[in-house]
């Protein structure tokens, strides 16, 4: 493999050429029943409809070029095979494996990274005997009942795709399991999760990767507070999910404990025991399973090294199309399904946090544009809320909309001769054609000026395999467009400098020593501020 710069790639020159005149969505006969046919790919499940984007046959070609000097797939292969992909050349890094994929490569004979799969193995292991207890009986609580609500605390990818997932497969809950999630430092996040909640039937799973979060050990001390206040014992209601040796790792405070690795990144971790615990418990084993059968078939199928035929590098090549060479800021994604009210949110994270870089690996400062903003909630609520900019703003916003035939609870009313779900995809598809094709009125406040570029992303149903085949479809195009921008998409460096800052100054504050941090002297501005606030 060889790490180029993305300014050095030759396809790049070609493309700034082609991008000066991109194919009209405008013109008469744009999309024709023959593009549409043409622009569609197919993958485990999914088919992905790219007629309304701003590119023709040559602009693919080049992108095809673009993703095969950029190795893409290679170094893709590289990563699921253990390849230290996390690092930056000549400056001190994580230096790290990205091995997320060996989550869910427990299916294969010959798994790619065999250590790394079985340690997933022993886990997915543990987490099926640990529900099975829960199932017959053998853990309860102190009065011999069942637990029926299980709160997830963390924060970032100890949250956000977890909790993205369940409400996404609630509709596929076990009978009498609920879940719930504090990630907030905010007090009144937690009080309101606890609100109605009978604390004897539940069980807290704390996560963090080092132990020491500082919002999640709060929030997990304000549980333990409220178990205490109710009577109950709080080492009987907590389980956690740490890395091998933290201070969490305590079967003194917790049920049991689960392992996060090094080589797992937070927001790629939900197919880990990060996501393992909860969803299991919500799901049961066999459903999330289920899931981690969905992102391994899109593993599988992202090594294809043909655009046309792999929907996550497809999607990374025309998402560089639209951010890199028409200029398109921030990218929309919009679920035609409100069970993915929480996706944007996390692919948000998954999306910013991984490229939202302005270093190369090689160590310089890149000289192109990166990571895009990435924004979104369910339509068609959306339609009546942000869409006036997307029609008609001074920005052009590309969308990626996701929707799927068939209902999950097939529970449907007829109204004017069309159920609920026909009229929630018809939406979808309206929204996408008139984004594109815009439309010309003699009032000026009345015309569209279209070209607007969108794909859709359906499936025929949201189940655990397809919510699974969703997640995977995202972080491989991710990690895609991360290989073709010569960046590490595996660090979050930029998460770390508001954490310093907040420790010096809670130091600073504190009655106690928080964590025997060192005490600080602090600067004026942070004494200004902190006075304003009330803080000093």
């Amino acid at each position: 493999m060889e790490f180029k710069d993305f300014a050095e790639l030759q396809s790049v020159s070609t493309l700034r050429q082609l991008a000066k005149n991109p194919y009209s969505l405008i013109r008469k006969d744009a999309l024709s029943p023959r593009r549409i046919s043409r622009y569609r790919c197919s993958t485990c499940g999914f088919d992905a409809l790219y007629a309304a984007q701003q590119i023709d046959d040559q602009v693919l070609e080049v992108l095809q070029k673009l993703a095969d000097e950029a190795e893409v797939t290679e170094k893709f292969r590289a990563m699921k095979s253990g390849a230290v992909l996390n690092f930056i050349t000549g400056h001190e890094s994580e230096n790290r494996q990205v091995l997320h994929t060996a989550c869910r490569d427990i299916f294969s004979d010959s798994p790619l990274e065999p250590e790394a799969t079985a340690q997933a193995k022993e886990q997915l292991a543990r987490l099926k005997s640990f529900l099975a207890d829960l199932d017959n009986g053998t853990l309860v609580n102190e009065h011999g009942q069942s637990f029926t609500t299980m709160i997830q605390i963390g924060i970032g990818g100890s949250d956000l795709g977890p909790r993205a997932l369940y409400h996404a497969l609630k509709r596929y809950r076990l009978p009498g399991r609920n879940a719930r999630f504090i990630a907030n430092v905010d007090p009144d996040d937690a009080a309101e999760v606890l609100v109605g909640l009978d604390l004897s039937r539940v069980l807290v799973n704390v996560v963090s990767k080092s132990g020491t979060t500082l919002e999640t050990l709060t929030n997990e001390e304000l549980m333990r507070q409220a178990f205490s206040a109710a009577g109950l014992n709080p080492a009987q209601h907590m389980i956690s999910v740490t890395g091998a040796g933290s201070p969490m790792e305590n079967p003194a405070k917790y049920v049991t404990s689960f392992n996060m690795y090094d080589y797992i990144g937070g927001r790629y971790s939900v197919t880990s025991m990060v996501g393992g615990v909860i969803l299991g418990f919500a799901l049961g084993y066999e459903g999330f399973v289920e899931v981690l059968r969905g992102t391994n078939a899109v593993d599988v199928a992202a090594e294809e090294p043909l655009l046309k035929k792999n929907i996550p590098l497809l999607m990374a090549l025309l998402g560089i199309w639209n951010h890199n060479f028409l200029g398109r800021a921030t990218l929309a994604v919009l679920p035609y399904s409100q069970a993915l009210v929480w996706f944007p949110a996390h692919l948000q994270q998954c999306d910013m946090e991984s490229n939202g870089k302005s270093v190369s690996r090689l160590g310089g400062a890149v000289r192109w544009q990166t990571g895009p903003v990435v924004w979104g909630e369910p339509g068609t609520n959306g339609q009546h809320a942000f869409y006036q900019l997307l029609h008609q703003g001074t920005e052009i916003v590309p969308v990626e909309f996701i929707g799927f035939r068939k209902s999950q609870y097939d529970n449907e009313v007829m109204v004017k001769g069309t159920t609920s779900q026909q009229k929630l995809l018809a939406n979808m598809i309206a929204q996408s054609l008139t984004l594109a094709s815009g439309r010309q009125h003699d009032n000026p406040n009345k015309s569209f000026p279209g070209n607007r570029p969108s794909t859709l992303l359906v499936a025929e149903q949201l189940t655990p395999y397809a919510m699974g085949t969703l997640l995977a479809i995202y972080e491989n195009k991710i990690a895609f467009q991360g290989f073709c921008w010569n960046i590490n998409s595996f660090d979050q460096e930029g998460v770390q400098l508001g954490k310093i800052m907040a420790s010096r100054i809670l130091s600073e504050i504190s009655s106690e020593n928080i964590g025997n941090m060192e005490k600080f002297s602090l600067d004026a501005p942070e004494i200004s501020l902190l006075e304003a606030v009330g803080l000093r």
